[in-house]
């Protein structure tokens, strides 16, 4: 009865911190939104990506574009549209649709956004039509054999999975004619317009991210790599800083012509050669290697990770000091487990009203 009182403590707290703190309150729905209820449910029994479960989700609210919007087309390369790239899979799904709803709720052209789902099982596609029916999208297949040899073992079995790795070929998977992309990863939400982020200026550079130079950047590369006079070169010139790759802007047309996918795989074959490992993490150091010291800096309030904990043992968090646009649950504790476990942090309050999912028997029950 104490944990129990404990944990109805947290969530009182963390949602009064929604009502008081200014910089979350200072982002409310956008006017685009003009429904508050879920018109129904929608079941998807039997075999959803590998797994042999029933899946249910709450069909999202409509959502249209406000009036000074202008009127986008279906068309991938209308100018006007706002690219946002994630990845959909069975163990990860709960939190790219709750994603997914955050960003159309928040964002004042919803019906601008365009979001390009990147997929081993092109099945899912179906089940983000009928949850979100009016959402702009495509789906794109990933082949797990392209970068399966590549992947070398992490501190999490999750930052093996090979569409982990996906983000480094969005130049190679998206039409030629989508010249700029928002990546966004699944454990996160959006509580502000998703189009101020577009707009960035990233100032002739590839990549821009929230940058963090007052972490340890040393730690995220092995003695072996720092002893070698070569691959510690790697950095001369620059200022590396630590950025986070669950939120990044990328100038794909720039990406393309610099050829930045395959300096990012001769990474990945360096770190699995005989001679042994130069990083510890998954599909971070590569993106360190290539860009850290050039990367286009954005507000930190576009990425308030690390929510989910450490690697190992997922502990609760707090928010770092100032504005809110982006909540992201890096680490190993997720927002939709630890709810589903009776074992909730403070903050998973904020996720957890995004969050489409419920199961198919209560969908049941809620269709009697």
């Amino acid at each position: 009865m104490l944990w129990a009182a404990r944990v109805s403590g947290f969530f009182s707290a963390a949602m009064v911190m929604v009502v008081l703190s200014p910089s979350l309150q200072s982002f409310p729905p956008a006017e685009a939104i003009r429904s508050s209820q879920f018109d129904s449910h929608v079941r998807f029994p039997g075999q959803i990506a590998g797994g042999a479960r029933g899946l249910a989700f709450r069909r999202a609210p409509a959502f249209r574009n406000a009036a000074d919007c202008g009127n986008a087309t279906g068309n991938v390369c209308d100018p006007s549209l706002v690219h946002i790239a994630i990845t959909l899979d069975e163990e990860y799904l709960r939190g790219s649709v709750a994603a997914v709803h955050s960003v159309v709720q928040h964002a004042t052209c919803p019906e601008s956004v365009f979001f390009h789902f990147l997929v081993s099982d092109p099945a899912l596609g179906d089940l983000v039509r009928a949850v979100f029916p009016q959402l702009r999208f495509k789906v794109y297949y990933f082949d797990p054999d392209r970068v399966r040899g590549l992947i070398s073992t992490s501190v999490r079995q999750a930052l093996e999975q090979p569409l982990n790795y996906a983000r480094n070929y969005l130049a190679d998977l998206l039409e030629p004619c989508v010249r700029r992309v928002i990546y966004l990863d699944s454990d996160l939400v959006v509580v502000d317009d998703v189009a101020k982020l577009w707009r960035t200026d990233l100032g002739g550079r590839t990549v821009g991210a929230p940058e963090y130079c007052h972490a340890n950047f040393t730690k995220y590369f092995t003695d072996r790599f720092w002893s070698d006079k070569q691959f510690a070169g790697t950095f001369t010139g620059r200022r590396p800083c630590y950025f986070n790759t669950g939120v990044m802007v990328l100038d794909l047309a720039r990406w393309r012509r610099t050829g930045y996918t395959r300096r990012i795989e001769r990474w990945m074959e360096i770190q699995k050669s005989p001679a042994g490992r130069i990083y510890e993490l998954g599909s971070l150091p590569p993106f360190l290697l290539v860009f850290a010291g050039q990367v286009a800096p954005i507000e930190h309030r576009w990425n308030q990770h690390g929510l989910g904990g450490d690697n190992v043992f997922g502990s609760c968090r707090d928010l770092h000091p100032g504005p809110v646009s982006l909540l992201h649950w890096s680490g190993s504790g997720k927002p939709w487990a630890r709810l589903g476990a009776g074992r909730p942090c403070p903050l998973d309050a904020l996720w957890a009203p995004f969050d489409l999912y419920g199961p198919a028997d209560s969908a049941a029950e809620g269709s009697r």
